[in-house]
């Protein structure tokens, strides 16, 4: 990632990312994590990985009940008994106008409309293993919010070799993703504008704020994984594959997450890990919007900590001891953390450039938490009455929180909750969720003492880094 600095900043620069610096990187990671460093070289290895996590955290066995769906195809239609998302009995499903719109190791994403409504949707069909619950499909059967992609219906079907199952999961269809359009700007020599990137950014951190209140850890936060509908501003955060619910004690494979986007813990072999990964990705994400390119480009795993330390300084023996504090090898060059408002553009917003430097923290704990990010000033706009999308549209629905997001830290919701929204769950129309918060509801929560500290919980002093 191009910086900008003096010259001796930049002969700092090269010597951090020198052969010989990696290769001491190298040595004092990676040799000391002989399944990390095989994972970072071995997909199979990899796979391997993943399937003795799952092992570990499926000890319920597969679903008690795989109805093995018998699929009807009538020329352009196709016909299936599939389960829905909210319960256990089957109903006639039937599609058209199928067509691949994606694929990957995970499997293929159609799109398809269904006969009945006429609506577009997605079905994700990915090979299932039958000794485990599917871990996607358990965790979003129980998500229900307006920032997550829903699922629809559900059904397996059979594959082509014997024995061979497949999940097909039935989802909302959304048009775009963050990433394309993040690309379209890029390729026009542009950057997003400001305006978008508080909307995307605020919708993100509130559905991180919704399934890290339930314990589940995305695993997998990209531009790719955030769903964009371009012309209503709404974002859902899709792709669970990699999600989990991380339960304190059980270990987690720490070759997770995409690399350019991979907390600094992951690489440093933490099976401890908490939700404050999804934090970092979040904090990269923004970086990257703000930038035009990914903040930390990195080649391999070595490297995406190599260009962290060049941003962010070498990181303090306590600070590796909160990443993984099993790591006691401390060996590391010293190198000083670049200013914040050095490594972005001069007319970026301080207040965004801020924010980023609470996402991008060492120790995981020192993270904001997502709806502590929501609540951060670089948001405010968001909450002033009358504030349209570039497109002169109204803004979707930011303020309808439910009983349940606004319990999850109360002494926020003066400032997540605006006055001009009126009641909780009323502002901008559909609830987020099949209970949305009632002016009951919302007294009811617990609130923080309306004191002046409490107006803005993100500020803190300027630090080295900033």
């Amino acid at each position: 990632m191009p910086l900008k600095s003096s010259a001796g900043d930049r002969s700092e620069t090269t010597s951090i990312t020198s052969s010989r610096w990696r290769l001491a990187l190298r040595r004092n990671i990676f040799l000391r994590y002989n399944d990390c460093r095989s994972l970072l070289s071995s997909p199979r290895l990899t796979y391997r990985a993943a399937l003795i996590e799952q092992y570990s955290s499926s000890r319920e066995g597969p679903d008690r009940l795989v109805h093995v769906a018998t699929i009807a195809k009538d020329g352009k239609f196709t016909s299936v008994q599939a389960f829905r998302a909210s319960e256990d009995r089957s109903v006639d499903v039937t599609y058209t106008d199928t067509k691949v719109i994606g694929n990957g190791s995970f499997g293929v994403v159609y799109q398809a409309r269904m006969v009945d409504t006429g609506e577009l949707v997605a079905i994700k069909k990915v090979l299932q293993d039958k000794r485990f619950k599917n871990r996607e499909l358990q965790i979003m059967r129980k998500l229900d919010h307006c920032n997550i992609v829903r699922l629809k219906y559900y059904f397996f079907s059979a594959g082509d070799r014997k024995d061979e199952l497949y999940l097909n999961l039935v989802l909302e269809f959304i048009p775009e993703t963050v990433y394309r359009v993040a690309r379209q700007y890029s390729k026009s020599k542009q950057t997003m504008p400001i305006a978008y990137i508080r909307l995307y950014m605020y919708q993100l951190f509130r559905s991180l704020a919704y399934i890290h209140s339930q314990g589940i850890c995305h695993r997998d936060i990209k531009p790719q994984n955030l769903l964009l509908d371009p012309e209503s501003g709404v974002l859902k955060l899709c792709d669970f594959g990699s999600a989990k619910h991380l339960v304190k004690g059980e270990p987690n494979v720490s070759y997770i997450c995409s690399r350019y986007y991979r907390a600094p813990e992951l690489i440093f072999g933490a099976t401890d890990y908490t939700t404050m990964i999804d934090v970092w990705s979040a904090g990269c994400v923004l970086a990257e919007l703000l930038l035009g390119q990914p903040i930390f480009p990195g080649d391999s795993g070595v490297d995406q900590l190599v260009e962290i330390i060049k941003v962010l300084g070498t990181p303090s023996k306590e600070q590796i001891r909160e990443m993984n504090k099993n790591y006691t090898e401390f060996k590391f060059p010293q190198i000083k953390a670049h200013p914040w408002p050095k490594v972005f553009r001069s007319r970026t917003p301080p207040d965004a450039i801020e924010l980023v430097s609470r996402l991008l923290e060492y120790t995981p704990s020192a993270r904001v938490t997502p709806l502590e990010a929501c609540a951060h000033r670089f948001f405010d706009e968001l909450r002033q009455p009358g504030v349209k999308l570039p497109n002169h549209r109204d803004l979707p629905p930011l303020f309808n929180f439910t009983v349940h997001e606004l319990q999850i830290q109360p002494q926020l919701n003066e400032i997540l909750m605006p006055a001009h929204a009126g009641a909780a769950g009323s502002a901008g129309g559909s609830p987020c969720a099949e209970t949305p918060a009632g002016p009951q509801a919302s007294s009811s929560a617990p609130q923080a003492p309306a004191t002046a500290a409490a107006k803005h919980p993100t500020q803190r002093q300027s630090s080295g880094n900033e």
